[in-house]
């Protein structure tokens, strides 16, 4: 059986929480990775099945009521996602950004709406940034969230610099950026 990324993910967020429901997978992938994963979060509802069918995740139903399904992972699913946490990932960086794509298009609208592209892209990462800040602060120290944090400080560092980028662009000093990175880059001039 052929794995996708959804199934890797599905895998993991049952190995960090223990056994879960698709309710349980869907409201923890949106307190999560859903800020920079995203995918259509009904897969949430039928990949555990196929997994629950290949052995990857062992199967518990309610007898009545909802007959909730609540899945758990066994020694073939942990064994699966430790292979491909192992696994080199020659994929490059993959970023999906209307306001990028907005943004490549621009000559085709008008430069009012480059400008109010930038002033909604700065009000966004500001938010998204607050957004992770709260989560450092609320949960930095806790021993169990640490392995987390590494990830919460490349989504900050990712919105700082669309930040920088954004606000270049609004006050119309991308000259500036372009010297700034230029200065911070350890291979010099090129």
């Amino acid at each position: 059986m052929r794995l996708s990324t959804t199934s890797y993910l599905v895998l993991g967020m049952i190995a960090l929480r223990g056994p879960s429901t698709p309710y349980d997978l869907k409201r923890a992938v949106s307190r999560s990775v859903g800020y920079f994963w995203h995918f259509p979060h009904a897969q949430l509802y039928s990949e555990p099945d196929r997994l629950a069918e290949a052995g990857l995740l062992a199967l518990d139903t309610e007898d009545s009521g909802r007959r909730r399904k609540t899945y758990s992972l066994t020694g073939a699913g942990r064994t699966a996602l430790r292979e491909w946490l192992a696994a080199p990932t020659p994929e490059h960086f993959e970023m999906r950004d209307v306001a990028e794509l907005k943004l490549f298009f621009n000559e085709a609208g008008s430069p009012e709406d480059v400008d109010k592209l930038a002033r909604e892209q700065i009000r966004q990462h500001e938010e998204r940034i607050g957004i992770y800040e709260a989560m450092v602060d609320r949960h930095g120290a806790e021993g169990w969230a640490e392995p987390r944090m590494i990830t919460l400080e490349l989504g900050l560092e990712m919105e700082h610099a669309a930040l920088r980028f954004w606000t270049a662009l609004a006050e119309g000093d991308l000259d500036r950026l372009r010297r700034d990175r230029a200065e911070r880059d350890p291979r010099g001039p090129i």
